[in-house]
């Protein structure tokens, strides 16, 4: 099969080689807006279905057949080319990409493409946009429909960025095409069509989540069992976190610590650990917020609620830490595994001890105090020590 990318200005915009596929196609399947682009063809048209995934499995009837698939712009940048290639084997299709989106609408900005945030919201929150919030940051942003535009107005606004420009184009590329601009806390009162996108200059005073590590304690909800900043990015940096890598995040609390696992690369994988039903449900919360609601979160108890899990690369024990634990951990993790955990009692400190004792590793003594009021002056309020045990199984 032959997955062909078309714009809105098929079919006078297509490819020669697009052109071909089509023109020796036996079935063409496609939503109903891109059939209507065709020219009059020789072969079969057939409707992809709603919703999308229904689809797959009658494009996967038509094997052996000529078939062409199509797909806005660009398949494989937020498009359907992945969801349908893992379904094939390696020779069984061809793509033909046509300009993206978010190629037209940065030629239309004069926006450099590399240095422009590019998002594919068609079935996604308006949260992912929030790591990527900052003042002076630009953003091309692809919406489910017309309706999305306001709320993505209303989402820049609510938080802080209600200045930003919003650009929307509708139907970019085709003789349809309009472009509206206006501020986000201004939008006008007018309705879109689809297909539409959003090139967001961001300006306002809103608060940025910063790139580093250890973001402020501010940003997660909790009661109090949270890793809080300094030792969180700490904790981080032993994590040693690396594109594509999975973590598992043993006793959640807040989810802090495998939020900003997440934060560190788009391609970073994480599943919390939590036996609590209410502090399962915080850590969810706070990931939608931020954007990161592919975070996925387990309720139960380790080492149980461990097996069954995908692999990790690193693990992290921030709360329920036992003999228990460490030994199910020394027997089922995969060689080369990270592991780091922080304890605050002696009897935890006494387990990482014989941990490091057992397993090497390195074992790390966190003393922080922070100024506060003492009497008229200023004096330094302790925290607890706490005992961070890192090794590699």
């Amino acid at each position: 099969m032959t997955i062909v990318g078309i714009g809105e200005d098929a079919p006078a915009g297509l490819p020669p080689a697009s052109r071909a596929a089509l023109e020796a196609a036996e079935i063409v399947m496609g939503a109903p807006r891109h059939l209507a682009l065709l020219p009059p063809l020789g072969a079969d048209l057939v409707e992809w279905p709603v919703p999308f995934a229904d689809g797959i499995a009658r494009l996967l009837a038509l094997r052996g057949r000529r078939v062409v698939m199509l797909a806005s712009g660009d398949p494989f940048w937020f498009g359907a080319g992945t969801s349908i290639a893992r379904h094939l084997r390696a020779g069984e299709w061809t793509a033909l990409p046509g300009p993206s989106t978010f190629s037209l609408v940065a030629a239309r900005m004069g926006w450099p493409l590399e240095h422009t945030a590019c998002h594919g919201l068609h079935a996604a929150p308006l949260a992912r946009l929030r790591p990527a919030l900052a003042a002076g940051g630009r953003m091309i942003v692809l919406l489910r429909d017309g309706d999305a535009v306001r709320g993505l107005a209303e989402y820049l606004r609510d938080a802080g960025f209600g200045a930003s420009r919003v650009t929307v184009f509708e139907s970019v590329g085709g003789p349809a095409e309009r472009r509206s601009d206006g501020a986000a806390g201004a939008m006008p009162d007018a309705a879109f069509a689809h297909p539409v996108c959003a090139a967001v200059q961001v300006k306002g005073d809103g608060a940025a989540l910063p790139l580093a590590s250890g973001r402020p304690d501010a940003w997660f909800e909790s009661d109090g069992q949270m890793t809080k900043r300094p030792v969180r990015a700490l904790t981080l940096s032993a994590l040693a976190p690396c594109p594509g890598q999975h973590l598992w995040d043993i006793g959640g609390g807040s989810g802090s610590i495998g939020i900003e696992w997440l934060l560190a690369h788009p391609t970073m994988r994480a599943t919390t650990v939590e036996p609590r039903e209410d502090r399962a449900a915080q850590i969810l919360q706070n990931a939608a917020r931020l954007g990161m609601d592919r975070l996925k979160v387990v309720q139960g108890a380790a080492p149980e609620a461990l097996a069954g899990l995908a692999p990790p690369d690193a693990v992290f024990i921030g709360g329920g830490l036992s003999q228990e634990l460490l030994d199910w951990l020394a027997a089922h993790l995969a060689p080369g595994t990270r592991i780091v955990a922080n304890a605050v009692t002696l009897e935890s400190e006494a387990l990482l001890t014989r941990a490091q004792a057992r397993l090497g590793g390195d074992l790390l003594r966190i003393e922080l105090a922070q100024a506060a009021p003492l009497g008229g002056r200023t004096g330094w309020r302790a925290s607890y020590p706490v005992v961070q045990w890192s090794a590699v199984s």
